[in-house]
C-alpha cells in the first residue's frame, strides 16, 4: 500500500437536496452534504432520523424520492453501475460463506471482479491482520475477525469509498480499537473514504476526522473533530489558582465565574496570557491552566436536545 497524505479535491459523495418518503412519511428531507476525501466521515443521528436509509441510497439498495447522490461524480440513480464499481460496503453484518475459508471466502468475490489480483488479496490479508487465521474457516472466526475480514472483502477493489453502517456492534474493547486503527490507517495508506455510523460517540470522536449530525431527517451540523483549532476563537479556559474568588475580582462582572474550586474565563489564545500576567502580578499562585472542550456527546445531547441514537 501506498502512503497518500494531503489528499485535497472533489468531495467522494455528494449529496444534492435528498428526500426520501415512504407512503406519506418523509423519513430524510433535503439531504445536502459533501463527504471530502481520504476522511473517516461519521454519521450521527437520534432514533428514527434517517441515517440507515441514507445509507440503503448511498449503495443503490433504496432510490431517492427526490435529489440525488453523487459517488466520485457519478449519479448513483442514474449511473448506478460506474458510481457503485467506487463504493465497498458493509451494511449490517458481513455476510459470508462459513463453510469456507477466509481466504476462499476473498477469492470468491475477486472472481467476481476482473481487476482483483491474488497479490491484492495477500495485501488486503496482510493490511487486516488476517494472517494467522485467513485459512480457517470462518464459521470459526469471532465476530471481531468476520468484521475485520468483511473490510478486507469491501477493500478489494480498492474503492473511493467504504461505507460501514454500526461496524462496532457488538465487538470488545480490543475489537473496536484494532478496527479503528485499520480504518485510519487505511484513509491514510490508500486516501480511502471512511463513511460510517456508529452509536458509540465516544468511539467516532477517536475515529472520526468529521462529523454529520442529522436529526428527524434534516441535517443538522457538520463538525470537524480533528482539524486545526481556531485560536483566535474565544473558547472557556480554567485557571487552578490558590484563591479563586480573589482572582475572580480581577476581571470584573461578568468576565468570568468560580466552578469547581477553579477560576472559567472566556477568552482566546492571546487572553490566556494576558490573565496569567493579571493573576501572578497579583500575587494569586497559578498551578494549572486548562481549555476546556465539550466532548461529542456533550455538543450531540445539545443539538438534538438529548436525543437517544441508535
Amino acid at each position: 500500500m501506498n502512503e497518500t497524505s494531503g489528499i485535497v479535491g472533489e468531495p467522494v459523495v455528494r449529496f444534492n437536496n435528498v428526500v426520501k418518503r415512504i407512503g406519506r412519511k418523509t423519513i430524510i428531507e433535503g439531504l445536502t452534504l459533501d463527504v471530502p476525501p481520504g476522511q473517516v466521515f461519521g454519521f450521527l443521528g437520534p432514533n428514527g432520523s434517517g441515517k440507515t436509509t441514507t445509507i440503503r441510497m448511498m449503495t443503490g439498495l433504496m432510490a431517492p424520492s427526490a435529489g440525488d447522490i453523487l459517488v466520485c461524480g457519478r449519479s448513483i440513480t442514474r449511473e448506478f453501475e460506474q458510481a457503485i464499481s467506487q463504493v465497498g460496503a458493509i451494511v449490517e453484518n458481513p455476510e459470508m460463506y462459513g463453510f469456507l475459508s477466509g481466504y476462499r471466502n476473498l477469492q470468491q468475490y475477486a472472481r467476481m471482479r476482473a481487476d482483483v489480483p491474488k497479490e491484492r488479496i495477500d495485501e488486503v490479508v496482510r493490511f487486516m491482520g488476517l494472517e494467522h487465521r485467513i485459512r480457517d474457516k470462518v464459521s470459526t472466526y469471532s465476530l471481531g475477525m468476520r468484521q475485520r475480514l468483511g473490510v478486507a472483502q469491501a477493500i478489494l477493489h480498492r474503492p473511493k469509498l467504504l461505507i460501514l453502517d454500526e461496524p462496532t456492534n457488538g465487538l470488545d474493547p480490543q475489537g473496536i480499537r484494532e478496527l479503528r486503527d485499520y480504518l485510519r490507517e487505511l484513509t491514510r495508506l490508500e486516501g480511502t473514504t471512511v463513511f460510517v455510523s456508529s452509536h458509540l460517540l465516544s468511539e467516532m470522536e477517536l475515529m472520526c476526522d468529521t462529523v454529520a449530525i442529522i436529526q428527524a431527517g434534516r441535517l443538522i451540523d457538520v463538525r470537524e473533530l480533528h482539524g486545526e483549532t481556531d485560536l483566535e476563537a474565544a473558547v472557556e479556559v480554567a485557571f487552578e489558582v490558590d484563591r479563586p474568588e480573589e482572582a475572580l475580582r480581577l476581571f470584573g462582572d461578568g468576565a468570568g465565574e468560580i466552578r469547581e474550586s477553579r477560576l472559567i474565563v472566556k477568552t482566546n489564545r492571546e487572553g490566556i496570557a494576558e490573565a496569567n500576567r493579571r493573576l501572578v502580578q497579583a500575587g494569586i499562585a497559578v498551578y494549572g491552566i486548562r481549555m476546556l472542550t465539550r466532548s461529542l456527546e456533550d455538543q450531540f445531547l445539545e443539538m438534538t436536545g438529548g436525543g437517544h441514537i441508535v
